[in-house]
């Protein structure tokens, strides 16, 4: 049976490449092809995975030399590359990889959306080493599944952002996953704001203050404000609000309920404010938003 990375190689090969670098109908993804030593790197603002697919590599980054053998992957906002070289290229004499461009939303959103303390247990390094082998082996799985759409445009219009949440949880579970996390945040305690995102997680329905959370980590109100924002992307209460809006989206789309009953059910006081607030996260009215989920769906 074909391994998932032998899979995407052949899927990548069937594609019409070009030398260097080359654009897929997938916004965020883009094939590399070299018959040279000198790799091309992507100049790109946001940070991205580089995966290997056919042949071996070395990156010169600012903590040092980095060798990747094909199916281990790079992220450049753990490392970001200053060049790169091909170390032994293909059985058809070349070098294939890809890469995948990764927000800052894309992985705060992710993050977001984890289940109970999983953030902050990858934070604290609390991630068993065969958890991070078998997620690191899921990120190759992923990126196949996600190639596998190329020629199903309708079906990629769809499910395009959905497979990068799941190549990015996946990452996060990876052996590179703490340091992916603590790159992106960009903060020293990690544990404590992502425990105090756990919390919120488990009483979004309940009114809080800032205050009230700062005390719980003893930090004062303007520190704990500022490095709640600056590890999850967004303030206490923004979060609070977004959680409320994905479990009410989730309440009408699976479990058939209205509009005022979601809405109240998160803690909304106000239907009126609850749909303002849910227009401008989603895009459109909640009755239009689960309407267009469900025509997706049934396809």
């Amino acid at each position: 049976m074909k391994s998932d990375l032998q899979k995407l190689v052949e899927m990548v090969r069937a594609l019409p490449l070009t030398l260097e670098s080359n654009q897929t109908s997938i916004q965020y993804l883009t094939v590399y092809y070299f018959n040279a030593k000198t790799i091309e790197m992507p100049d790109l603002d946001s940070p991205y995975l580089y995966l290997p697919l056919d042949g071996s590599m070395r990156l010169h980054t600012p903590s040092g030399i980095m060798d990747y053998l094909p199916g281990q992957y790079s992220l450049s906002a753990i490392d970001n590359p200053m060049s790169g070289q091909v170390l032994t290229f293909s059985a058809a004499g070349d070098f294939l990889a890809l890469a995948i461009e990764l927000t800052l939303d894309d992985v705060i959103s992710v993050i977001l959306a984890m289940e109970d303390d999983l953030a902050e247990r990858i934070a604290n390094d609390q991630i068993a080493s065969q958890t991070m082998e078998i997620a690191d082996n899921n990120v190759i799985s992923a990126i196949a599944k996600l190639c596998s759409l190329l020629d199903a445009p309708d079906q990629l219009a769809f499910m395009g952002q959905h497979m990068k949440r799941e190549i990015i949880f996946e990452v996060l579970c990876g052996s590179c996953g703490k340091q992916f996390l603590q790159s992106i945040i960009n903060i020293q305690q990690a544990g404590e704001i992502y425990a105090a995102n756990s919390w919120i997680k488990q009483n979004f329905k309940k009114p809080f203050t800032v205050e009230e959370l700062a005390e719980q980590r003893n930090m004062s109100v303007s520190s704990f404000h500022q490095k709640f924002k600056s590890a999850v992307g967004m303030g206490p209460l923004q979060c609070q609000k977004r959680l409320r809006l994905t479990e009410a989206r989730r309440m009408m789309l699976d479990e058939q309920a209205t509009v005022t009953d979601a809405s109240l059910e998160v803690g909304y006081e106000s239907v009126s404010q609850f749909i303002r607030d849910y227009r401008k996260m989603f895009g459109l009215s909640p009755k239009e938003d689960i309407l267009n989920l469900r025509q997706h769906l049934q396809k």
